[in-house]
């Protein structure tokens, strides 16, 4: 009988709604643990996560089974719910559509996840705006400025 194999090593990157800096550090953890749960009920691997004030980065070992964009939904408003559920910004706290995924070999993992997990460092020098439109120019994705996120100038 055949079987499927497969090493899909995938990095997703959202922003909170409005890009406002209210993911904090009293929280920030937690949240972490919480999505490598999501990510872990969903059947993937978790191989780092992190991010800033105003975003974050999921990178994992993504099983063929369940869509990118099914996963980034799942993970959006599970999320979305917990940090509403536990009252932990003022108000309602949403993600802001959409999402950027990116796709690595597996020679790239341990470059990849130290750069998550270095986040907070590196975006003392970069911002995300720059920081996201990098990613899209590196791996050579076609956009439109006026369909990225809403950036805070």
């Amino acid at each position: 009988m055949a079987n499927t194999y497969t090493q899909l090593n995938t990095q997703i990157v959202f922003a909170v709604q409005g890009r406002e800096n209210i993911i904090t550090k009293g929280f920030k953890e937690e949240l972490n643990r919480y999505i490598y749960g999501i990510l872990k009920n969903e059947g993937h691997f978790p191989l780092a996560i992190n991010g800033s004030s105003d975003h974050i980065h999921l990178f994992f070992e993504q099983l063929p089974t369940k869509s990118t964009s099914d996963l980034a939904r799942i993970v959006k408003t599970n999320s979305s719910k917990w940090i509403n559920e536990n009252h932990f910004v003022v108000g309602h706290f949403h993600w802001q559509e959409g999402f950027g995924a990116f796709s690595y070999s597996r020679s790239q993992r341990d470059e990849v996840i130290k750069y998550i997990i270095m986040q907070e460092e590196h975006h003392k020098k970069q911002s995300f705006k720059t920081e996201y439109l990098e990613f899209l120019k590196k791996f050579n994705i076609q956009f439109d400025e006026q369909y990225l996120f809403d950036w805070l100038e």
